[in-house]
């Protein structure tokens, strides 16, 4: 049994996470700032108020979890506002930064106590992260925090080898959540995370800093 840590598991894609590992005997502990009737039902440990935007809401769930090993650290709190240059909103593309970019550095640097040799930090991006398969334009904040992610993500690649902690990328594609408006043209989120589960088990040192599609390929930056 491994210990799985996931961000926004009260809906989407962290709550298929949830079910999914727990059916497959995993201990599982899912953060949300509020809980959901589904994620209550799965039977695993729930921390809720944990804001992956404030410094003091994720030090008192590090204070929670006191010094449990975190075998696989599923970050997958975000959010999308899909602005254009003439829909512009500076704040909202302020907190499209904080949340996708800045929420996932934070968690790491409370949390790297709690991984050892061998764990995996799963940073869940999006192909709309890479420069090179910038063809549509649009979508200023989500683009730009998942492309700075990307560096981040690079970044603690190279500053936890020592420590034997992989880092890794990985874009689900398309998915039928509430998460994309138009999201009902793509695959259902048990399908998804089936996928992605098998790739976060196949992960190893070797691929630490890469940016994966669902299916095991590599995403150019």
């Amino acid at each position: 049994m491994s210990t799985y840590l996931i961000t926004g598991g009260n809906r989407g894609m962290g709550l298929e996470y949830s079910r999914q590992l727990k059916k497959r005997g995993e201990h599982v502990i899912a953060t949300c700032r509020s809980s959901s009737v589904e994620l209550n039902a799965i039977g695993i440990r729930v921390e809720t108020d944990v804001d992956v935007t404030s410094q003091k809401s994720v030090m008192v769930l590090k204070e929670k979890i006191e010094s449990t090993q975190i075998d696989v650290l599923i970050l997958n709190a975000g959010i999308s506002n899909f602005d254009s240059l003439v829909d512009f909103d500076y704040e909202k593309i302020l907190q499209q930064f904080k949340v996708n970019t800045l929420g996932p550095l934070l968690m790491v640097n409370a949390l790297q106590g709690n991984l050892k040799e061998g764990s995996k930090v799963i940073l869940m991006t999006s192909r709309m992260g890479s420069i090179t398969n910038n063809d549509l334009g649009d979508y200023y904040g989500y683009r730009m925090s998942k492309a700075a992610l990307g560096m981040a993500g690079k970044s603690l690649a190279i500053d936890l080898k020592e420590k034997g902690i992989v880092i890794a990328l990985v874009n689900p594609g398309l998915v039928r959540t509430g998460f994309i408006k138009s999201s009902q043209r793509g695959i259902e989120a048990k399908d998804a995370v089936c996928k992605l589960i098998k790739l976060i088990d196949n992960i190893t040192m070797h691929d630490s800093g890469s940016f994966f599609h669902l299916d095991g390929s590599i995403i150019p930056w």
